[in-house]
């Protein structure tokens, strides 16, 4: 802050807030896509409807305009869900590939989590299945070329049950192929068996049936495999359980029945050392045949021009493996981007530093306690000591509000209205260094109401074909201009672009960080649990948020800026201008007296202001 002859210039609002040039200077911004949906134009959504009947997004409906306003939200990686080639139920016998058995596939689309062929892409997502590789290749060209990197998934816990690559290279062996069947465990095995016991279809419960019970050939409570296979999420019963990941197999890594490891451990100290020093301990060592095959897979897509991925479920794979897989990546692209879901708190520091991760979702800390405070049940006095405890891997420590695993804002189960979502989404985006992430149709507020067949509402299918209502609104026919949405739809996408473009160019958002929630709390009469507040600077950039929660009561107060905040920002005696990021309006002031420092603040439900100190 500058003193009397200088004030009154430097404190003028800014004519813009969001610099118009992009720049390098803000954090990464992941837009998760469910490919398969995006681009789907049908409003049919009949449960269990067939590809003809409900529609189905292509690689192709990905055009310039709708990369355009996927970038124009600040994004910087799209995450493509749904890419590699995952069972299916429909015909593509005429391109050589098997039909599946709706017996061990999840819905009519199937999930793609449970992956057939690693080296090709879904036959649903090309104009042409013959040619659906150089169509996905032709979409990372232009995702490229727009400014934005590719992310995909690799599912390295499991595969489809009937797994079987038909684009394989030249001398790949397939999952399973020079497996040792007769015993249940054998270190370059990539399978566990039951030796003796044929496979049986899980026994369905609740009147569930594959299909809706629509005839089809292969739909008989039968699958042939024998011996059976461990199931993927390690069900050792040769009929798993209806509620287990029967339509999957675990892949074996060299850990034995009985949970020890069967190669060799990272030596003391890797934790601090470089991925090039894990690359060159491994790079001599006989490792588990499964290792080997997902390596290659991963440099395989890495030579497609992809930009990184997402590891499913990494957690239930050990580390030494990630250490391996990581480093070989790392070594071919220094910037790959990698990102797995990981749930156990404890495990954290393990993957990302021996494992080599760059980001792990932050779900069951940030997250789960966002989603309770929205759901009006939990206090904002939980927020910062998880930050605290995470400061020395908050950085790697991706955000997200939804995500295809996790209810939508706006339906009734989880919060009834994509409103309540903007608080939590400021905290979200701005409170740490690391990246966020953005699920498609949430900035429309998308409820995902509809039963599309298996699974349930309140999360946006990921096993059948279907419309998704609110996002289909905003693609207006392809224009991606909003040209159907509703007025609140318009205004709630409006919200998430200045947001997440603010946070892609923001210099504080990748500098310090200091909650000054405890201290108004102590402080500050009218304060309460419903509201939290922290500071981010960098140099001269510096940035005060506050967010109400409540989505009923208006409060005000003087919002104050602690001793260390004001010594650290070098404040002076006077009173400077604030532009809110958020609505560009500069009407309040910082205050600065006697080595105090205040703002007049009347926060309304669900409202946020991200002052930038002029």
């Amino acid at each position: 802050m500058l003193l009397s002859g200088l004030f009154l210039l430097a404190c003028q609002p800014k004519t813009s807030v969001i610099p118009e040039k992009e720049t390098n200077e803000g954090k990464p911004v992941v837009y998760q896509v469910f490919t398969r949906l995006f681009g789907n134009t049908n409003t049919t959504n009949k449960p269990w409807g067939t590809i003809e009947e409900n529609g189905v997004g292509k690689f192709a409906d990905f055009t310039d305009r709708a990369l355009d306003s996927i970038k124009a939200m600040g994004v910087t990686h799209i995450w493509y869900t749904g890419v590699p080639h995952h069972a299916v139920i429909c015909d593509y016998t005429a391109y050589g590939i098997d039909n599946d058995d709706p017996d061990v596939v999840k819905g009519r689309a199937g999930s793609p989590y449970a992956v057939k062929d690693y080296y090709n892409v879904d036959p649903d997502l090309a104009i042409d299945p013959a040619k659906r590789m150089e169509e996905f290749e032709a979409l990372i060209e232009r995702t490229h070329r727009h400014g934005m990197k590719v992310i995909i998934d690799i599912v390295p816990n499991h595969v489809a049950r009937n797994y079987h690559s038909i684009s394989k290279p030249e001398g790949v062996a397939d999952f399973g192929e020079n497996d040792d069947t007769s015993v249940e465990y054998k270190r370059d095995n990539n399978f566990y068996y039951i030796p003796g016991e044929a496979f049986q279809v899980p026994v369905a419960g609740n009147g569930y049936k594959p299909l809706g019970g629509e005839e089809n050939p292969l739909s008989d409570g039968k699958f042939e495999e024998y011996p059976a296979k461990w199931t993927g999420n390690g069900s050792r019963k040769a009929q798993p359980d209806i509620n287990d990941w029967y339509e999957t197999v675990k892949v074996n890594y060299g850990v034995r029945p009985d949970g020890t490891p069967d190669f060799d451990s990272l030596p003391a100290g890797y934790d601090t050392l470089s991925y090039q020093i894990h690359f060159n301990y491994w790079k001599d060592k006989d490792v588990p045949n499964s290792w080997i095959k997902f390596r290659d897979i991963a440099l395989f897509w890495l030579d497609r021009g992809v930009d990184g991925f997402r590891y499913d479920m990494a957690e239930m794979v050990p580390v030494e493996f990630w250490s391996y897989m990581n480093s070989s990546i790392k070594m071919k692209n220094p910037d790959a981007f990698l990102l797995a879901e990981v749930y156990n708190p404890s495990l954290y520091r393990d993957y990302i530093r021996l494992g080599k991760m760059d980001y792990l979702y932050d779900k069951v800390e940030l997250y789960d306690t966002l989603k309770h405070i929205m759901q009006g049940h939990g206090s904002t006095d939980h927020i910062a000591p998880i930050q605290d405890g995470l400061a020395d891997i908050e950085h790697h420590m991706l955000h997200f509000l939804e995500n295809h695993d996790e209810q939508r804002i706006a339906s009734p189960e989880f919060a009834g209205s994509a409103e309540k979502g903007k608080p939590a989404m400021v905290v979200s985006t701005c409170i740490s260094t690391s990246p966020t992430m953005l699920y498609f149709g949430q900035d429309v507020g998308e409820p995902a109401a509809g039963d599309a067949g298996f699974g349930s509402a309140s999360r946006t299918t990921i096993f059948d074909y279907w419309g998704v209502l609110a996002h289909q609104r905003w693609m207006n026919g392809g224009a991606f201009d909003g040209g159907q949405s509703t007025p609140q739809e318009k205004e709630l996408h409006q919200f998430y672009r200045t947001l997440l473009r603010f946070s892609s160019t923001s210099t504080a958002l990748n500098g310090n960080y200091r909650e000054i929630h405890s201290f108004n709390r102590e402080n500050t009469p009218g304060y309460n649990d419903k509201v939290f507040s922290f500071v981010r600077w960098k140099d001269n950039d510096r940035v005060i948020i506050i967010c109400n929660f409540s989505d009923s009561e208006t409060y005000s107060f003087e919002l104050k800026l602690d001793t260390r905040t004001i010594e650290d920002w070098h404040l002076v005696d006077g009173d400077c201008a604030l532009t809110d990021v958020l609505t560009n309006d500069g009407e309040h002031r910082l205050n600065v007296t006697n080595n105090k420092a205040q703002i007049n603040v009347v926060l309304k439900p669900l409202q946020s202001f991200i002052f930038q100190v002029d």
